[in-house]
C-alpha cells in the first residue's frame, strides 16, 4: 500500500468513528459512506433495513462477488430515567460493563438534540461508598451522569430525553508516531475504511476488475443480522471483512491481515480461505490463519440465513476488542492488499 492510500485510510477511520453509529441508529454513517462512494462514480443503493450496497461493474457481469464491513457498533439505549436524573442504560451489543466505565458518552433525542454525559457507578464517590470498589459492574449499578443541570427524573424528560434514546461511546481517537492506531469502533470501521479506499483506488486508477464486485456495509451486525440478506442473486462468492480476535491461543496479532478458518458457527469455506492464502503468500502479504472461538459475522449470518455461495472472513487485527481497542497501520496495510488482490483474481 502506499504511503497515500495508508494516510487515506487511517484520516478515512479517524472520520467514521467520530460519527456515532450503535446498531439501530446508523443513519448518519450510512449516508456518509452512500456520499463517498457516489463521489468517486459509484452506484449504490440503500436496503429496506437500512444497509448500503455500492456496486463496480467487472469483465463478468453473470457472477458476482461481494465484500462486507459493517458501520454499526456497540453501544447502548435509555432504559430508565431515574429519580436522581440519572439514565439507567441496555446494552447494544456484547460488552462487559466494565469496559465503558468512567467513558464519556452522547445521548441521541428523538428531537435531535444531543448531551453529553458520562458512565459511572452510582456508587462512585470513595468519600461516600465505602466498599463501592465491590459493586458489581452490571445494568443496576452503571449509570449516565447528564452534563445538564439536572436533579430528578422530570428535569430529564424536560430536556426531551427519555426511554428508547440511543447513547454513543466517545471514540477517543488517537494515531501513535509509530503506527498504531487506538479507538473504541475500530470493529468494524477500521473495515469500511479500508473497503472505501479499496473502491477510491479501483474507480481512480480505472482498474478493470474480472467480476462485478459489491461493497456491502452493513448496518445490523453487532446483533446478529447484518449482511445476511439483500444479497444479489448473482453472487457466488461473499467476503466479510471484519476484525481478527486477539488473545491468549490466538495467532492473530495487530500487525497482519488475519484469515478465519473456523468461528463460533463453524468453518469458513476451504477453498476460498486457501484462495486467499495464496494471494497473501503470492504477494508477500503478512497474514496468519485463526480460529475466533467466540464470533459471528455477516457471512455467517448469510450462510445461516440459507445464502448459497461461497464465504470467507478476514480484517485486521484487533486487540482488546469490544473494549480499548487497537491496531496497527501494517494490518490496515495488508489486509487492503490482500483485498486489492483478491478482487483482482480469478474466482475459484
Amino acid at each position: 500500500m502506499s504511503n497515500q492510500s495508508a494516510k487515506h485510510i487511517t484520516e478515512m477511520l479517524k472520520q467514521l468513528v467520530s460519527i456515532p453509529s450503535p446498531s439501530g441508529y446508523t443513519e448518519d454513517c450510512i449516508r456518509f459512506c452512500q456520499n463517498y462512494f457516489q463521489s468517486k462514480g459509484v452506484h449504490t443503493s440503500i436496503t429496506n433495513k437500512g444497509a448500503l450496497i455500492a456496486t463496480i461493474e467487472g469483465e463478468n457481469r453473470t457472477q458476482h462477488r461481494l465484500l462486507t464491513a459493517h458501520v454499526d457498533t456497540l453501544g447502548a439505549m435509555v432504559k430508565e430515567v431515574k429519580s436522581d436524573g440519572s439514565l439507567k442504560l441496555s446494552m447494544i451489543g456484547g460488552f462487559r460493563w466494565n469496559s465503558v466505565e468512567g467513558e464519556y458518552c452522547e445521548i441521541h433525542t428523538a428531537t435531535g438534540a444531543t448531551y453529553s454525559g458520562t458512565i459511572l457507578m452510582h456508587q462512585t464517590s470513595v468519600h461516600v461508598y465505602k466498599n463501592g470498589g465491590d459493586a458489581k459492574r452490571d445494568q443496576e449499578n452503571m449509570e449516565v451522569r447528564i452534563d445538564a443541570e439536572v436533579t430528578n427524573a422530570q428535569d430529564v424528560k424536560d430536556l426531551g430525553i427519555q426511554v428508547g434514546d440511543f447513547v454513543s461511546f466517545d471514540p477517543r481517537f488517537q494515531k501513535t508516531d509509530n503506527g498504531f492506531i487506538k479507538s473504541r469502533h475500530l470493529d468494524d470501521k477500521a473495515s469500511v475504511a479500508i473497503l472505501l479506499e479499496l473502491v477510491a483506488n479501483v474507480k481512480e486508477q480505472k482498474l478493470s476488475i474480472p467480476y462485478t464486485t459489491h461493497f456491502y456495509i452493513s448496518n445490523n451486525e453487532e446483533i446478529g443480522y447484518g449482511g445476511n440478506a439483500s444479497i444479489p442473486a448473482e453472487t457466488v462468492e461473499y467476503v466479510a471483512v471484519d476484525m481478527g480476535a486477539i488473545g491468549d491461543g490466538q495467532t492473530t496479532t495487530e500487525y497482519v491481515a488475519s484469515i478465519c478458518a473456523k468461528d463460533a458457527t463453524g468453518p469458513y469455506h476451504y477453498g476460498l480461505r486457501q484462495h486467499l492464502v495464496q494471494l497473501a503468500e503470492k504477494e508477500e502479504i503478512d497474514y496468519e490463519i485463526d480460529i475466533y472461538p467466540y464470533y459471528g459475522s455477516d457471512a455467517s449470518a448469510a450462510i445461516k440465513a440459507g445464502a448459497d455461495v461461497k464465504h470467507a472472513l478476514i480484517g485486521p487485527g484487533i486487540d482488546a476488542s469490544h473494549a480499548f481497542e487497537r491496531t496497527h497501520q501494517k494490518s490496515l496495510d495488508h489486509t487492503y492488499r490482500l483485498l486489492l488482490a483478491y478482487i483482482q483474481s480469478d474466482l475459484i
